[in-house]
């Protein structure tokens, strides 16, 4: 036999061992952990997954470092609990019904595949996909397969404690979170903007965002400056209103679709996406004419300051980008300088519309920032460096944009040309122009979100404002610090990431924590409201300490209101009264409590990097609103994210590797070891076949190596 044939042969030997194994495991129920006073404790939380499918390697790394951590601790001594849960709240899981409910064809064969990777008949995998035009039948078909690929993969998981978060008795628990947030005033209501889905007419936070957990979408405020044009205004949005003193001619996509509208008092011009995004941000309009592009082109505006601008065309203007105008300031923003040099190398693009080259060619940057070191236009010079080439040069460009501004917003100053404005640093003349351009009435702000965006079911995400949005309220300076003192005491590792906590709970502020539509928790003072998906799962590794007594005992989740949580948390209330109202002994009660005295706080949480800007530091300061210090979470430790090959994985390129795979094509052990030894945990693990197969000769060679000497001790015995 070849050595590949033996070592095929071997890796079913192991995998057959490793099934053994896991079976004694379960029956010896060695991972059920129980409190034992007078041992040292240690309680690990991995995040819950959601379970809107099956999880592929990425989670896998994080479940087994966790699990890593897990074991090395019950080595060094340690009574360890480890728990797990499945989480099912928001709009994902809904999404999915939805469209398998509407018979989209895309979502049907996609969900027919995931279950086929589980069930080997056809019919039962047809009955299967049937039920899943209820979410439930999603995420509980889901929870129960990832709970077998995580036994497969030989995770050390207490699963008595499991839970998902659409439950009853979790709902209960969440609600005494909110209960307890209002009483402290961190939850507000009022309007405010925020991320929104145009499908399901909804605010939508991270959790509910395609891949907003490893590129986020964040809120960025554009200033639109009114430029006066026929009867109107052609509003053009600007991240930079300081440079309008530069502005030297207006761009226009040709061949995009425009709007005339009539706001208030007065006649506007933007993109037709631009109105759409206007309407969710302020109020209906009165659309008066649709515009083709090309219609602006060759015509003039006039600007604030009273100058007269040729409006040219740009087919580099994404009209689906803040108002679909562009000012042009190109002494200090690359992208206008290189159009407009573009644009006199070839006049013979002017010949369509009527515009005289002559016009073109008199226009020039006009600096009106000093910059240390820098005499000539900045833009120009830094062009220059980068060897831009043309509009297309898309790379460099974004390079060169970045470099100017950068050094522009913290040492460049205001010449005599920006009026009242000279002398100013570039930092604090954007804000000062932005105030007097509002307070003139000569400029909206217009919200835009920092990338494109689609919920998970595909709708657009665009920036509205929403009325009577309930928030969590994150800007309490008191609630802040007494965050940022506990991160500055936490284990953080690796230790570079503390700053990204401090630096996000600095930017902090208010977050919709409620949506109309969903599964979850329903917000126990206003019932329409359920509450979001990252907002739930802040502070549920508590419930893992009680949650199989409460099933033990089998409480209805109907008696389980604030007191209850407050004496088993809090240690507050009559515990007699508390027993009687929940219709357990007082003793049970008291073992309740003693149960979650004994594993909190959470010694260790371990997670992936993408988690820091929203769901580990509401982990921290939740904790910190609700419990006393002793509860507070003692250390976070983080790795990073999985690829394949080089790049990221994804369903579209077909290139993602379930852990499902993992138990029928590779072995657990082998998997442990790569995620282990193929990166550091701040490093980008790359699953590269080619070096699984090379580990996969070192482990088998091992594994002979261990089997030979104990065969040869047997015999010697």
């Amino acid at each position: 036999m070849s050595q590949q044939g033996s070592y095929v042969d071997e890796l079913e030997n192991i995998r057959r061992i490793e099934k053994k194994w896991q079976k004694k495991w379960a029956e010896a129920k060695i991972f059920e952990a129980d409190p034992k006073p007078g041992k040292e404790k240690f309680f690990l939380t991995v995040p819950y997954p959601y379970t809107s499918g099956p999880l592929h390697i990425g989670h896998g790394r994080t479940y087994t470092v966790g699990d890593v951590f897990a074991r090395y601790k019950r080595l060094r001594g340690y009574h360890v609990l480890f728990p797990m849960a499945f989480h099912i709240t928001g709009t994902p899981i809904a999404s999915i019904s939805d469209r398998i409910k509407r018979g989209d064809l895309s979502a049907v064969e996609m969900y027919r595949k995931y279950i086929m990777r589980y069930e080997n008949d056809p019919e039962k995998t047809e009955e299967i996909l049937k039920t899943f035009v209820d979410p439930f039948s999603v995420a509980t078909y889901f929870a129960s397969k990832i709970q077998i690929d995580f036994q497969a993969l030989g995770f050390s998981i207490d699963w008595r404690r499991k839970f998902h978060t659409g439950e009853p008795l979790y709902n209960r628990f969440v609600e005494w979170q909110y209960y307890k947030l209002r009483e402290k005033g961190y939850i507000t209501r009022g309007s405010h903007h925020v991320t929104y889905c145009l499908l399901h007419k909804q605010p939508e936070g991270e959790d509910d965002i395609k891949d907003a957990d490893v590129n986020p979408v964040e809120i960025v405020e554009f200033v639109g400056i009114k430029f006066k044009f026929e009867d109107g205004y052609i509003v053009a949005g600007t991240l930079r209103p300081e440079t309008i003193f530069g502005a030297t001619n207006l761009w226009v996509n040709p061949n995009a679709i425009y709007i005339k509208f009539k706001w208030k008092d007065e006649i506007l011009f933007m993109s037709k996406e631009a109105l759409v995004k206007f309407e969710h941000q302020y109020d209906k309009v009165e659309v008066v004419q649709e515009l083709k592009g090309e219609y602006f082109v060759g015509k003039k505006a006039v600007s604030p300051l009273g100058k007269e601008l040729l409006i040219l065309p740009a087919d580099f203007v994404d009209p689906d980008n803040a108002t679909g105008f562009v000012y042009s300031e190109p002494s200090d923003a690359p992208f206008d300088y290189v159009a407009l040099r573009d644009l006199k190398k070839n006049p013979s693009v002017l010949e369509k519309y009527r515009i005289d080259p002559s016009e073109v060619m008199k226009i020039e940057p006009i600096k009106i920032m000093e910059v240390p070191g820098v005499r000539d236009h900045h833009a120009k010079i830094v062009v220059e460096e980068l060897g831009v080439k043309n509009q297309l040069d898309k790379a460099k460009l974004e390079e060169a944009t970045k470099k100017v501004y950068k050094e522009q917003f913290y040492n460049a100053v205001m010449l005599e040309n920006t009026d009242e404005f000279a002398g100013m640093k570039v930092s604090e003349a954007k804000e000062k122009v932005k105030e007097k351009l509002l307070r003139e009435n000569k400029a909206i702000i217009f919200y835009e979100t920092s990338r494109k965006a689609e919920c998970r079911a595909g709708g657009k995400i665009i920036v509205a404002t929403i009325k009577d949005q309930w928030f969590l309220d994150y800007s309490s300076e008191e609630w802040k610090e007494k965050t940022r003192s506990w991160i500055n005491r936490m284990i953080i590792y690796p230790e570079k990431y503390r700053k990204l906590f401090l630096d996000t709970v600095n930017w902090l502020d208010k977050r919709p924590c409620a949506r109309r539509r969903g599964l979850g928790t329903r917000l126990p003072f206003d019932r329409d409201w359920l509450i979001e998906s990252l907002s739930d799962s802040t502070i549920y590794m508590a419930f893992y300490t009680i949650v199989h007594h409460l099933r033990r005992l089998n409480v209805d989740p109907d008696r389980l209101d604030s007191s209850f949580f407050d004496y088993v948390y809090l240690g507050k209330g009559d515990e007699r009264e508390v027993a009687d109202k929940v219709g357990i002994p007082l003793d049970e009660l008291e073992k309740i409590r003693s149960e979650f005295l004994y594993w909190y706080p959470n010694d260790q949480r371990h997670t992936s990097i993408g988690h820091i800007t929203n769901h580990l530091t509401f982990f921290i300061m939740h904790h910190i609103a609700i419990f006393p210090e002793q509860h507070w979470p003692k250390a976070i430790t983080l790795n990073n994210s999985v690829i394949k090959d080089g790049k990221k994985m994804s369903k579209s390129k077909g290139n993602v590797v379930f852990l499902r795979d993992i138990a029928e094509k590779y072995s657990a052990d082998l998997f442990r070891l790569y995620a282990l030894f193929a990166a550091d945990l701040d490093g980008i693990m790359d699953w590269k076949e080619k070096d699984v197969a090379d580990m996969k000769k070192q482990f088998l060679r091992l594994f002979t190596y261990l089997k030979r000497r104990g065969q040869k001790k047997l015999m010697r015995i």
